[in-house]
């Protein structure tokens, strides 16, 4: 898959502003951070050294104050971009009337703790036909743009020191210094190459040159872990290779020290150009952390879903909890409880969209569902990983009991509506689930449960749902009790085996949903017109529910409605297969990028798809 655009070096992007489209960018990390590189050469989002560390490069949020890390031929080139196959290793390409050149961006995956701490970043410049020239700049700004820093410069080598962090920039090339950044600007012929490398360093970590040599076994290195990891799958059907692809990033969204899976590597990528919903994604939902799981075990990644189980076991303290519940609806990915939100206003906001939030105020409200999808994805890892052990079933016992005693309150739902509590149906049914999957577990290996409790509650919760989230007027579920409004979320309720998927009133369900929230394929969550969500503003389509909706019509039994909406969806797909968190109306990429949500979903919609089709 590739990607094309014409510009000469320092071009703005295609509407002209001094942004690319969100959609322009690939992803490359090392399991503790992430970086996102446009298809012009340039990472415009670094955070070292770990995903939720303040940007070094964060262009993208401002294009003057951000900082960033150029790199392109120096002549008007026509660009594409892809993933070397089956690895995240980056390759954009650039192609004059005089030659051919790429640069190979990646990250090294390193078992020495020493060399992990390191968080080397490889730029490798080749020259394939012909002759190219080149020219860089680096120009870092730590800490969100907000701290001062030091340039110390040799021939081949620049050390960028600020208060909190210090970066050295190697090059095979000369490097200048003007003022605070570094430049080279040089000439590449056919067979010849250039090697960019930027580390973390300070304490036992020193300045250390990557040459060419190293970089290309680097290269080779990470290319072979990436495909080794990919190996595992058990994933053979149809539509391999956005599967393979949505699985290498979720794997690059993992935080390998703690086994934490983040919801996407960026901040304040707005759901609207222009608008305030701008939000820092940075962190571990569970709710988002265990459909990873879900969707991984599905394809055979059990290290992963052990990983997670591990996260959960160390950092996740059920008496802990600082919010209204036992678990908090997020976590750092060090575990750590305090998330709290601020803004950056001396950041403009990716095209003008403000405010930059750090942090998430949503972590200490009351999110009902989480219990479900965490309860769930313990089911599937004991059903499909390991067996649970007893300290697992006395936690998920605990949930379970909670739950009986509280699923009857109002909570802010999946969407962290800042619009006040409600009694979400959504709530309600993944509260059903956690009851129902502890119960099935506790049956299938003869573990001790209050079986009689909990199915009281069970079936309590299932005559409220059917009682005060149907509405007779609309002829469907509905977004919270006693209410006429509907919710996309609702397409979970055949996907998590609540009602049949060919049950009338759930076709029904089907059919209005299908008139009120879809548009070719993609599905709006809700109307926040006429569901206030205490946010102004409007949004895109949630790619996640397009997928759910796939998966409900394929359910349904309405197979070729449900494949046509899946290859759909897929033509949503940036040029690398990566999705954002939602598809604005002219089909543009809106929201953190990528989000994990949403090729997660990917992920199920193909399995079942391919099964039912044969």
């Amino acid at each position: 898959m590739t990607s094309e655009a014409e510009a000469p070096w320092g071009d703005s992007d295609l509407d002209g502003s001094r942004y690319l489209p969100v959609a322009e960018h690939g992803l490359i990390g090392d399991l503790r951070s992430a970086a996102l590189v446009g298809t012009n050469g340039t990472i415009d989002w670094y955070c070292c050294p770990r995903f939720d560390a303040p940007s070094v490069f964060a262009s993208l949020l401002d294009a003057e104050r951000g900082g960033s890390f150029e790199l392109a031929a120096d002549v008007p080139t026509r660009r594409k971009q892809f993933y070397f196959p089956d690895t995240n290793v980056l390759i954009t390409r650039f192609s004059a009337d005089d030659g051919v050149g790429e640069i190979q961006d990646f990250m090294p995956i390193v078992d020495d703790s020493r060399e992990a701490d390191r968080h080397r970043l490889i730029r490798r410049v080749v020259c394939v036909r012909g002759s190219l020239p080149f020219r860089a700049r680096v120009a870092p700004r730590f800490a969100y743009g907000t701290e001062p820093h030091t340039v110390h410069a040799q021939l081949r080598q620049v050390v960028f020191e600020s208060p909190s962090l210090t970066l050295a920039l190697t090059s095979s090339v000369p490097l200048e210094v003007a003022g605070p950044d570094a430049w080279s600007v040089f000439k590449l012929h056919e067979g010849q190459s250039a090697v960019f490398a930027l580390d973390q360093v300070g304490g036992d970590v020193l300045p250390r040159h990557c040459p060419v040599t190293e970089a290309e076994e680097q290269f080779n290195a990470t290319v072979g872990y990436w495909r080794r990891w990919l190996s595992q799958s058990r994933y053979r059907g149809r539509w391999r290779e956005v599967v393979h692809r949505s699985a290498l990033t979720l794997k690059l969204l993992t935080y390998a020290p703690t086994g934490a899976i983040i919801a996407a590597p960026t901040t304040s990528l707005p759901e609207h150009i222009g608008g305030e919903r701008n939000w820092d994604y940075r962190y571990v939902w569970i709710r988002d952390a265990a459909f990873c799981v879900y969707a991984l075990l599905r394809l055979g990644f059990t290290d992963e879903a052990e990983a997670f189980m591990g996260f959960l076991s160390e950092h996740v303290r059920l008496e802990s909890a600082q919010g209204p519940g036992p678990l908090q609806i997020m976590y750092g990915i060090d575990g750590r409880h305090a998330l709290s939100e601020r803004e950056l206003p001396h950041l403009e906001g990716y095209r003008g969209s403000a405010p930059v939030r750090v942090g998430n105020g949503a972590v200490n409200q009351l999110q009902l569902d989480i219990y479900g999808a965490l309860v769930d994805s313990l089911y599937l890892y004991d059903k499909w990983g390991q067996p649970v052990s007893s300290a697992y079933w006395d936690a998920i016992s605990a949930l379970a009991d909670w739950v009986c005693d509280n699923w009857d309150q109002p909570d802010q739902g999946i969407w962290e509506s800042r619009g006040g509590p409600r009694n979400f149906l959504y709530s309600r049914l993944m509260c059903w689930v956690a009851i129902e999957r502890a119960m099935r577990m506790a049956q299938h290996r003869g573990l001790p449960a209050d079986l009689v409790r909990w199915g009281r509650a069970r079936d309590a919760i299932y005559r409220r749902i059917m009682h005060h989230g149907w509405s007779t007027e609309r002829n469907a579920f509905v977004q919270y009790e006693d209410s006429h409004l509907l919710d996309a979320s609702l397409l979970m309720m055949p996907l998590a085996k609540f009602v049949s998927p060919t049950d009338p009133k759930w076709l029904s369900t089907l059919d209005a949903l299908s008139e009120d929230l879809v548009s070719d394929s993609l599905v709006y969550r809700y109307d926040p017109q006429i569901s206030a969500d205490g946010l102004p503003g409007e949004e895109g389509t949630f790619s996640i529910c397009s997928f759910w909706y796939v998966e409900a019509l394929t359910r349904a039994g309405r197979l070729d409605e449900g494949r046509l909406a899946f290859e759909k969806m897929l033509t949503y797909a940036n040029h690398l297969g990566l999705y954002a968190e939602e598809i604005g109306h002219t089909g543009e990429q809106l929201g953190n990028f990528p989000q994990a949500f949403t090729h997660l979903a990917l992920i199920s919609a193909a399995v079942n798809l391919d099964r039912t089709l044969g």
